[in-house]
């Protein structure tokens, strides 16, 4: 079992849309870069819908994001996991992000976007009880895993998927 942490948000003030992972995954951890497994789906996703290039250094397609206003997280600071499934996360370990601060600080996010099951759920269960009247009334809504293990859905599926994201209404 292994204890791990997220990283800090990618945000700026004018971010009107938020993405929330649950935890990165081994490979992520690694690199210190959100969705760094060279088969996640996100970064072609986020090339195909905001002309984020996969090939530009991971600060510079941070940057892109953040000028397109979508500012991306995590729904859990801390964890203990045996691998970099979701499943395999112990649900009495999770500690979540501190949202009330977060959703104060970038008071323009209209919508949240969660990849995936885990984070939706994570987010619902533990997150959003804390959360201000307000807070509590963004618009979230779930789309498909970006992440490998996702096998059942191809790439044009997802991407449709996430359209969402670009054609979202902030």
């Amino acid at each position: 079992m292994t204890f791990v942490h997220s990283f800090a948000p990618i945000a700026n003030a004018g971010a009107n849309r938020l993405i929330l992972g649950s935890m990165p995954g081994k490979a992520s951890l690694q690199a210190q870069q959100y969705y760094a497994h060279k088969r996640n789906a996100f970064w072609p996703i986020m090339q195909e819908l905001f002309n984020v290039d996969t090939d530009l250094e991971y600060e510079k397609r941070c940057s892109l994001l953040m000028q397109n206003g979508v500012a991306v997280w995590d729904v859990l600071k801390t964890c203990s996991r045996s691998s970099s499934l979701d499943s395999d996360i112990v649900e009495s370990s999770i500690v979540t992000n501190n949202f009330v601060n977060f959703f104060s600080q970038y008071s323009k996010i209209s919508v949240i976007f969660f990849n995936g099951a885990k984070a939706e759920q994570s987010f619902s269960r533990y997150v959003l009880p804390k959360l201000e009247t307000k807070q509590q009334n963004i618009k979230r809504i779930k789309l498909l895993s970006t992440s490998p293990a996702n096998a059942g859905k191809n790439f044009d599926e997802k991407l449709r998927n996430w359209q969402k994201v670009k054609n979202a209404v902030c």
